[in-house]
């Protein structure tokens, strides 16, 4: 028999695996319901054995399951850049470890029950920071795991990810207390008991999910749509090229699938990457050739990304994301989103959920007098981005469609998304730049994910990736038809409209607010109360 030593180990390995193989878009998800019983065994094991340094023990065990996860699931950061791939597995993987440090430090002090309630409320809160703190990495989020399993999640339109995630939780925990109890007491009832409670709490979600599935529909106007896919290296070609030149590849992609009853045309972000004076960009030939373009199609509304740059000599001007380029000159630099139509009205977006490192820096006013201007390169041009605090929607030039700009890594963040439907969007659009992580998981979790925004907010989506996955998805979260990734072209197809509002759209991630309230109750207890351990 292997010495406890060793039992604790595999069982760090199994957590670490078991997370691993359940991750899209490669994985089976129903691991994620026992994946971490194996670690809380480990821990509640060395928690009750004999000896010295306990939570170190504690957290390089967890710390090995996590970084399994992390390097197998999010190791194609690499292709961008070797370091912020390290950064981002390395520090990810220590945070989890040290939210089950914290867990065991509370363990001591209180009862299982309380202890198991305080670690499922820890972990969502956890994931609730992700989303909103200057260091966002939300990608491995546990709701997020059922991305390619739609019609196991269609109530996500109630609860949003983090039902997701509450639902792993309950699993794992009812599951690992009946191990326990088994351990302390071997009995076919609990076997019994724990299989028929396991599988009540597992297909009745999916059995109501498959209803919803089924039953879903909505009636809407149908919007024709052609969503462009360049198949641009941005390694060498999309920064060499001049935006004149970007805007005739864009009519003569458009061009074979175009008709009178086109309404959208939809190119990726910063198809036009050459930055454009912002203030110029009104009389810019390149506005100009675009409007010519658009003035052969009255009905037609064109959606692209875009770079813009403004810049300025009066201090008075800056905000917390100008960049400086010399003693008295600053500039702001936009990834941005525009729409064009017969109304020669430019509507713009900016780009408000920025990459950590590429498009901002984290907590600059902490790190900046420590490290001057190092960031963190995953991909791409680093730069502080300007941002802006609404979801702004762009209305096409007969008033009737209305389209959320997306793009790239916002199409991550389900609340966020939330506030362009309540700006009214009726459709979504996502413009985003996959191509810096090659041919990996990278880009197909990224649309995967975007199945979940869908599901969400019950609103299609037309999605323009410049080397893929370029997609049209439907308000269940099914991709109806798609471009491959490395393919050049065009797709052309339809998205309904909706304008009802999903019960997540107007509750937002009340689970991740409530789970942090119960936190705090719980972690009050357990400073001001000592119990004993019931097991």
């Amino acid at each position: 028999m292997l010495s406890s030593k060793y039992n604790v180990f595999i069982l760090a390995l199994i957590s670490g695996i078991s997370l691993a193989l359940a991750w899209p878009t490669y994985g089976f998800p129903l691991l994620l319901f026992v994946a971490f019983i194996p670690l809380l065994l480990a821990e509640y094991q060395l928690r009750h054995a004999d000896g010295k340094r306990k939570g170190l023990k504690i957290f390089a065990l967890s710390y090995l399951s996590f970084f399994i996860w992390n390097l197998v699931t999010t190791s194609w950061l690499r292709f961008a850049d070797l370091f912020g791939a390290s950064f981002a597995v390395l520090v990810n993987s220590a945070l989890m470890a040290l939210l089950f440090l914290v867990y065991h430090t509370y363990a001591k002090r209180q009862s299982q029950n309380r202890s198991l309630l305080f670690l499922v409320a820890l972990w969502i809160s956890f994931e609730k920071l992700h989303l909103i703190w200057e260091f966002s990495w939300p990608w491995l989020n546990l709701g997020n795991g059922f991305s390619d399993y739609i019609t196991w999640i269609q109530w996500y339109e109630y609860t949003g990810t983090f039902g997701g995630t509450l639902w792993v939780w309950i699993l794992n925990v009812l599951i690992f207390k009946a191990v326990l109890s088994y351990q302390n007491a071997p009995s076919k009832k609990i076997i019994k008991s724990t299989v028929i409670k396991s599988a009540v709490l597992l297909l009745v979600p999916i059995g109501i999910s498959f209803a919803i599935y089924k039953s879903y529909s909505h009636e809407g106007e149908a919007i024709d749509v052609i969503v462009l896919q360049p198949n641009i290296d941005p390694y060498s070609e999309k920064y060499n090229m001049s935006n004149l030149k970007f805007s005739d590849l864009l009519k003569n992609i458009s061009e074979k699938k175009l008709t009178d009853s086109t309404d959208f045309i939809i190119a990726p972000e910063t198809f036009f990457a050459e930055s454009v004076r912002l203030p110029q960009f009104k009389n810019s030939l390149l506005k100009s050739n675009l409007q010519q373009f658009i003035k052969a199609h009255p009905n037609l509304n064109l959606l692209t990304g875009i770079s813009f740059i403004d810049t300025f000599n009066d201090p008075s001007l800056i905000k917390k994301e100008t960049n400086q380029y010399s003693e008295d000159l600053w500039y702001d630099d936009y990834n941005a989103a525009i729409m064009l139509n017969a109304s020669e009205t430019v509507q713009q977006y900016n780009k408000s959920r920025l990459v950590v490192g590429i498009e901002n820096f984290p907590y600059q006013d902490v790190l900046k007098p420590l490290i001057g201007d190092f960031m963190i390169d995953l991909g791409g041009t680093v730069a502080m981005k300007t941002t802006q605090d609404y979801r702004g929607v762009f209305t096409s030039s007969n008033s009737r469609f209305r389209a959320a700009p997306i793009i790239c890594y916002e199409s991550v963040y389900g609340e966020f998304v939330t506030g362009y439907v309540r700006n009214n969007a009726n459709f979504l659009t996502i413009i985003t730049n996959d191509a810096w992580w090659n041919e990996t998981q990278g880009h197909k979790q990224h649309l995967s994910y975007a199945r979940l925004r869908a599901i969400e907010t019950r609103r299609d989506i037309a999605r323009s990736a410049n080397t893929g996955i370029s997609a049209i998805i439907n308000a269940k979260g099914d991709i109806t038809s798609h471009l491959e990734y490395g393919e050049k072209g065009a797709l052309s197809g339809q998205v309904i409209t909706n304008d009802k509002i999903t019960f997540y759209v107007l509750a937002g991630d009340y689970i991740a607010r409530i789970s942090f309230f119960v936190l705090v109750f719980v972690s009050l207890i357990g400073f001001f109360r000592r119990e004993k351990q019931k097991f």
